[in-house]
């Protein structure tokens, strides 16, 4: 067999398809990957939507312009390439990191060294597919006793979470900690919060079902931020004091300038959910009398992938209640359709080839 099924996306016309294409060939140093899960993250809607766009596209995508999605990909080493050092034989289970340095400068050592890092599934092709190409020093082995899904969906959704609250939020234990957007972001920000032993977590969803399943997920409290008492709900469950660190899973504007609102004293808002538009601050002069701050945060290192590899391995997460459906391959384009139209609220949909 020559060819495999894979989810192919025409940039110029934003037309996206599961189609029959060659299986590729791995060249030096890289590693064929037969790809048993791949998880769909909200940023593939955005790049099947247009709303996203490769950011440094490598020279087959621009020749091409088409793209297979898929950053959250495990599967297991199929054919290995010639120069191939790491000790991949085939059979290995695997987890691919979401993307890779580009190479063109000095420090560009590992994915997120660069301040130019490729994306996979967006500047190059990604896990969509029954087979994916990986370069040997993105891939990281998985025990036996983690499943593919699990395994799949920890480089992004997570992974992004997770080097938001420990890096650049550096939540500390009883600290409090408030999560807007309990989705495929912010519900793993509730539980690693709460992993970090972060007190209260306080989420903040407009959804009644996401609320619901932020108190399954370790969530202290469950806010509507619509409620005419938000606030004052914020202040009952701080005692008074505010919150520590907030974060923005979502990626609305409405929810950073709310968030703003209820930071306590050096308190930090970190913008995790991407959106273009501006952060308001409504109070500046109150907000510098508290020394507050603002972060941005973008993605996660490779560190962070392998610390939550082993977390998961030995029990610290159970990231099983996060996979809330499986879909074949065949039908990626219901499974976009499924997580635009939030149909059933999923938290991660995973594709299996």
């Amino acid at each position: 067999m020559n060819t495999m099924l894979a989810g192919r996306l025409r940039l110029d016309t934003r037309t996206f398809a599961v189609e029959e294409v060659p299986i590729p060939v791995p060249g030096p140093g890289e590693v064929l990957v037969e790809v048993r899960a791949a998880g769909v993250c909200l940023s593939d809607i955005h790049l099947i939507d247009g709303s996203l766009s490769p950011f440094h596209p490598v020279d087959a995508v621009k020749a091409s312009g088409v793209i297979t999605p898929g950053h959250e990909v495990a599967g297991v080493v199929h054919t290995v390439g010639p120069d191939v050092k790491g000790g991949w034989t085939p059979g290995r289970r695997v987890v691919l990191q979401a993307g890779q340095a580009c190479g063109d400068c000095a420090d560009c050592l590992r994915h997120m060294a660069c301040r130019q890092p490729l994306t996979r599934g967006v500047d190059y092709d990604g896990g969509w597919a029954q087979y994916a190409l990986a370069r040997e020093d993105t891939l990281l082995p998985i025990p036996d006793g983690l499943p593919f899904d699990q395994a799949a969906i920890i480089p992004d959704a997570v992974s992004t979470p997770y080097a938001a609250i420990v890096d650049t939020g550096a939540v500390r234990p009883a600290q409090t900690v408030g999560i807007w957007g309990a989705g495929g972001l912010g519900a793993h920000g509730i539980r690693l919060a709460r992993l970090v032993g972060a007190a209260p977590v306080i989420a903040v969803d407009p959804l009644p079902s996401a609320r619901r399943r932020a108190l399954l997920f370790g969530a202290d409290y469950a806010l509507d931020p619509m409620a005419g008492d938000f606030a004052e709900a914020v202040r009952t469950a701080t005692a008074g004091r505010g919150i520590d660190v907030a974060f923005d899973f979502a990626g609305v504007g409405a929810a950073r300038s709310q968030a703003t609102t209820v930071l306590g004293p050096n308190g930090v808002l970190v913008l995790a959910g991407l959106t273009p538009e501006p952060v308001t601050v409504a109070d500046s002069i109150d907000f510098c009398f508290n020394v507050q701050q603002i972060r941005g945060h973008y993605g996660s290192e490779p560190e962070h992938v392998e610390q939550l590899v082993g977390l998961a391995a030995t029990g610290r997460i159970d990231l099983g209640p996060s996979i809330s459906a499986h879909i074949p391959l065949a039908e990626a384009a219901d499974a976009v359709a499924q997580l635009e139209k939030k149909t059933g609220d999923p938290v991660r949909l995973v594709l299996i080839p």
